[in-house]
């Protein structure tokens, strides 16, 4: 049972993505994304509870026991962010049922997506350094099929420019891989936990750098984020919002696990290190937000932007720090799934990206007005919102430790968030519009499910907040299962340390 509920997750978007891609293009094919996005969504509720119940699970596939084996691991980090992609997939699934043209659906566009659901939830469960890097290129490839799907001029320049960051990143990954494997003598985590503090911290640190240097360009972290803002705005934006949401915090949950459980040695090198690129990016990524005027470009130099916040949280190297990190990982998901999801009701609307051919939305479409503010002023990090407490969260370990400078470029930026956020409310939202644009407005509509999908993620991001106890005890109890990896050694290896 223990071994079926571990496969699962992988099993259901594989099963999805053939079913769709055989029945792409009909009414019968829709169905089918939407049920098996359901069904996803509520296997993610149940791991998320069994794992707080039973604790740590592992199972090695093939019948080769660890660390020879495939093997796949559900502790609270990881059911955590399989829940969360689920429920980012359903969302967007549901937009999609109105919100993708037919002639991409009958190219497979359900079927894509689902594989990238195959790829994201892969690495999140895999236990095992090697395979890490295939469900990334599995993510990869579906993900550039996503991007690149219709065969418009400026889909195929973004998507090119992704593939080709993201086909280098790939690249270092893995001379990174083989260097630990020629190091250690194996690639699983657990096994690699053990075996670390034999080899030279030298070397050791030549690895890192190499793990660190290729999961940087797919988180787009400071100087390797310019190919996001180049790419990122080219595709339909029911795929925008799920590239938003996943492939970056894909790269930061493999972070995450690297330089917790694996890269342990000398945690003051890398650590100041990822304080000072964390601050970089938060900075760089908020300027560039502030200087566009195209709502998807916009958001997608936010993404950056909050990307630094969550490495922040690994760059602090404390419990409260790391647990920081996790619960913003898990508000930044919903939330900038949902902003790219508005954007796209507006744009539906008034038939524009542009703040400047935009405005009146406030007044005559009041409902999407709350669905921008709910997430909007999360993002910026205003209470009772999730952003709020992700914030407070990273600040109080930052300030736990005397890093003073890194708290005061959080704090700053999240100013410049909001203003960016109310330069869209203004434009798009309060700024009146001619009789003749009024009346274009007034007859224009949105489908209902495209509504549903995004009032989804704003009732979670809601939900975060007001129980923004239970999420931080979830995100405290993660960071300490990556800090003392001792129960998921055990879970991997049989007990034996």
């Amino acid at each position: 049972m223990k071994d079926l509920l571990l496969v699962l997750p992988l099993l259901l978007p594989l099963l999805g993505g053939i079913l769709s891609f055989f029945l792409r293009g009909s009414f019968l094919g829709d169905a089918v994304a939407l049920a098996m996005a359901v069904v996803q969504l509520g296997l993610g509720v149940f791991l998320l509870d069994y794992v707080q119940v039973e604790g740590i699970q592992s199972t090695a596939l093939g019948g080769w026991p660890a660390p020879f084996g495939i093997v796949l691991v559900l502790d609270t980090f990881a059911a955590l962010m399989v829940f969360t992609a689920s429920l980012v997939g359903l969302a967007v699934t549901l937009y999609s049922l109105k919100g993708i043209d037919p002639g991409r659906k009958s190219l497979g566009y359900f079927a894509f997506l689902q594989f990238m659901l195959f790829g994201v939830q892969g690495a999140f469960l895999t236990g095992d350094v090697f395979n890490l890097y295939v469900w990334l290129e599995v993510m990869l490839l579906s993900s550039f099929v996503l991007l690149t799907l219709g065969g418009e001029r400026a889909q195929l320049l973004g998507g090119f420019k992704y593939f080709a960051l993201n086909f280098l990143s790939s690249l270092f990954y893995l001379i990174a891989a083989g260097l630990l494997y020629g190091l250690t003598g194996s690639l699983n985590l657990a096994d690699l936990h053990l075996r670390i503090d034999h080899v030279e911290p030298a070397r050791a640190s030549v690895v890192a750098g190499f793990f660190l240097l290729a999961l940087s360009i797919k988180a787009a972290l400071f100087p390797l984020f310019f190919w996001l803002p180049a790419s990122y705005h080219t595709p339909p934006l029911p795929v925008a919002a799920l590239f938003a949401a996943l492939p970056t915090k894909v790269a930061v949950y493999a972070l995450f696990r690297l330089f917790t459980v694996l890269f342990h040695q000398e945690p003051e090198l890398w650590h100041r290190l990822i304080l000072w690129i964390a601050g970089f990016t938060m900075v760089t990524g908020v300027l560039g937000a502030l200087a566009q005027m195209e709502v998807r470009r916009l958001l997608s130099f936010h993404i950056i932007s909050q990307i630094g916040y969550m490495i922040m949280g690994l760059g602090l190297f404390t419990p409260l720090g790391i647990a920081g990190g996790i619960f913003y990982i898990v508000h930044h998901i919903f939330v900038k799934a949902a902003l790219f999801l508005v954007a796209g009701l507006a744009h539906r609307l008034l038939g524009s990206y542009n703040l400047e051919e935009l405005g009146g939305l406030y007044r005559f479409k009041p409902f999407l007005a709350l669905l921008f503010i709910v997430p909007a002023l999360s993002l910026a990090g205003v209470p009772p919102f999730s952003g709020f407490f992700a914030k407070l969260f990273l600040v109080m370990g930052g300030m736990e430790i005397g890093e003073y400078a890194i708290v005061g470029v959080a704090l700053l930026v999240g100013l410049f968030t909001l203003m960016s956020m109310m330069k869209i409310w203004r434009e798009a939202f309060w700024k009146p519009l001619s009789e003749e644009r009024q009346e274009a407005l007034l007859r224009a509509s949105v489908p209902r499910s495209m509504v549903v999908g995004v009032t989804l993620l704003s009732f979670v991001t809601v939900f975060i907040g007001l129980g923004a106890g239970y999420g931080f005890a979830l995100a405290e109890r993660a960071a300490s299962e990556l800090m003392d990896p001792s129960d998921y050694i055990r879970a991997v290896l049989g007990g034996g340390q």
